[in-house]
């Protein structure tokens, strides 16, 4: 097999009935893109439709079976070409249900279908949810997983494909309301070591303007080629190798996964309305709503301790006094250093600890600050959460990295703590990596994930601007911070997430701490972010609602992660992933 692939994504604008002026089109676009050498071709979601369909009676006209007419066009393509194509349909099966599909297609003809798990607002008009799953398909090209649009919002469906081994993730799409590439997409591809390849229309249907934006992104994040708007396509080189690495950040992020922790990704805690699930039986309701001011404090921890505590002090001073914050987050291994943390760890009746419960006290503060910690039972690189009531919570770091393992115990539980502030989960640094930690906490109803972090290399990169149209307040001009890995994270669990990261550019250490918001679609954006240098960032974090029923505040809502499908998710929590970094 050859292991660097030529792949081409498609971008166009389908008309509502006109269907055999898509196919055409599509056809001509897919046969220059073959022509030109690629060997795995990418077309938008509903690209032989469109997609505003008002009603089940209205696509009526439009459905096909798999195999059938559309599809055998395709493979003659295909079989001319010695090429596979995806095209995005709507499907009638045997029962006469609709589906939204995907359909990959190769020489052979259909290789495998895939229909929209995890539906959008328009789907419920006509279409079922889809029941096939999240299958990987094996071909001579590589392993290819498909996905539907609204299907990456949801972190478990593109982290089933991984843990398969997929080498790249075709994603069609009809997106819209933002600027694209969309963060989204690019934290799929990051967070899982694979290749994306991004196929998304463009233009105005039904009063809808869809983003365009086709790209193709490579594990690492990066995107190696992008069609604005406009009819086109787009050539690149997927290089298998880089795929079958699955590194996130340099680290080795399959085999360090722990789907023994993970069995709550199965729940649907938000099924119910929160209000009346976290009161169940009177255990462990919410903390009341209340608006709150949130700061990270950004900088890098010395080789001593007694500077590391005056810095984290003056930081803490600063906060409360200037910035009126009720909560300021510390990076990973802020009081014991980043250099020989072993040799300056601590317990929680060490001087220097004790001094940062009377500062908490003091200040009327609550602090998370990360430190070596000296326990009974071994070491940990570990997060204290301390409050004017004392020590609230110790989180110890879940997810090990290189710079860990040599010295430190990995923890064994997940850390919620209830406040005056709201509820918060601790994660360390690494641990957010995995989609999986933010996910579970958001699941336990946090309103803050506060995360101390050493998070080296890079995780955010800018935008130059789109040419597409977009109502008002969506941004189209520059961004220097498009993509965040870490607001992405706060987005897709509707929490608030106080990521507090060091900075030490000359050790890769980049900061670009922030506190992000709950919703990645609310624009201007409801956060803070720190570029560069040393400081504090502080935002609002507001829990509270109006006096409903149900929840009014997203935080407390969490509509995208009430609804997640939890049934097609049990591959998550196996006990050993089906491939792995020594797949091949």
């Amino acid at each position: 097999m050859s292991e660097t692939i030529t792949v081409a994504t498609v971008q166009f604008e389908p008309t509502l009935f006109e269907k055999e002026r898509n196919i055409t089109r599509l056809l001509a676009l897919c046969e220059q893109a073959a022509r030109a050498g690629a060997k795995l071709i990418v077309t938008p979601e509903m690209g032989t439709t469109g997609y505003c369909w008002f009603d089940r009676a209205e696509v009526a006209g439009q459905v096909e079976s798999v195999p059938g007419p559309t599809t055998e066009r395709f493979a003659a393509l295909t079989r001319e070409h010695g090429c596979w194509i995806v095209i995005g349909m709507p499907e009638v099966d045997a029962d006469d249900i609709y589906f939204n599909s995907a359909v990959l297609i190769g020489p052979d003809g259909v290789v495998g279908t895939h229909r929209k798990s995890h539906p959008y607002i328009s789907e419920p008009k006509w279409s079922a949810a889809g029941d096939l799953g999240h299958q990987v398909f094996e071909t001579p090209i590589g392993r290819i997983g498909l996905l539907i649009c609204m299907d990456i919002h949801f972190v478990e469906t593109a982290r089933l494909m991984a843990v398969q081994g997929a080498d790249v993730i075709c994603h069609i799409s009809n997106w819209l309301a933002e600027r694209t590439p969309a963060p989204y997409w690019i934290s799929r591809a990051f967070e899982n070591g694979c290749y994306v390849i991004e196929a998304n229309r463009w233009g105005l249907e039904r009063t809808v303007q869809f983003s365009g934006g086709s790209c193709v992104i490579e594990p690492d994040g990066s995107i190696t080629a992008v069609i604005d708007g406009g009819d086109g396509f787009a050539l690149a080189q997927m290089d298998l190798g880089k795929a079958r690495a699955r590194t996130v950040l340099g680290e080795p992020v399959f085999t360090q996964r722990r789907p023994e922790l993970y069995r709550e990704l199965l729940s649907d805690t938000f099924s119910w309305n929160p209000r009346d699930f976290f009161t169940l039986y009177g255990h462990r309701p919410l903390p009341p709503g209340r608006a709150s001011r949130v700061a990270v404090a950004q900088f890098a921890p010395g080789e001593g301790i007694a500077d590391n505590l005056s810095r984290i002090c003056a930081f803490a001073a600063q906060a409360r006094t200037e910035e009126g914050a009720d909560l300021v987050v510390f990076p990973e291994l802020a009081l014991s250093g980043l250099s020989d943390p072993a040799v300056r760890s601590l317990s929680t009746d060490d001087p220097a600890f004790i001094r940062l419960l009377n500062l908490s006290a003091r200040l009327g503060l609550h602090m998370v600050v990360g430190f070596a910690e000296r326990a009974a039972d071994g070491l940990y690189n570990s997060a204290a959460l301390l409050g004017p009531e004392g020590l609230v919570a110790i989180h110890r770091k879940l997810h090990l990295n290189a710079a860990d393992r040599p010295w430190a115990t990995p923890g064994a539980d997940w850390t919620v703590a209830d406040t005056s502030l709201g509820r918060i989960g601790l994660l360390i640094g690494h641990d957010a990596t995995f989609c999986e930690s933010g996910r579970i906490l958001a699941l336990r109803g946090c309103d803050v994930i506060a995360c101390p972090a050493a998070i080296a290399g890079r995780f955010s990169y800018g935008h130059g601007g789109s040419r597409v149209a977009q109502n008002w307040p969506i941004p189209t001009g520059a961004d220097p911070h498009h993509w965040h890995h870490f607001r992405v994270r706060a987005g897709e669990n509707n929490v608030f997430l106080a990521f507090a990261n060091v900075h030490a550019p000359e050790a890769g250490f980049m900061g670009l701490s922030g506190v992000f918001g709950p919703d990645t679609f609310a624009f201007p954006r409801s956060e803070a972010l720190l570029p560069e240098g040393e400081g504090l960032a502080v935002a609002t974090m507001d829990t509270g609602n109006l006096d409903t029923p149900y929840p009014t505040n997203v935080v407390r809502r969490k509509d995208l992660v009430a609804m997640r499908l939890p049934h097609h998710y049990r591959d998550l929590v196996r006990g050993a992933n089906r491939r792995h970094a020594s797949a091949s």
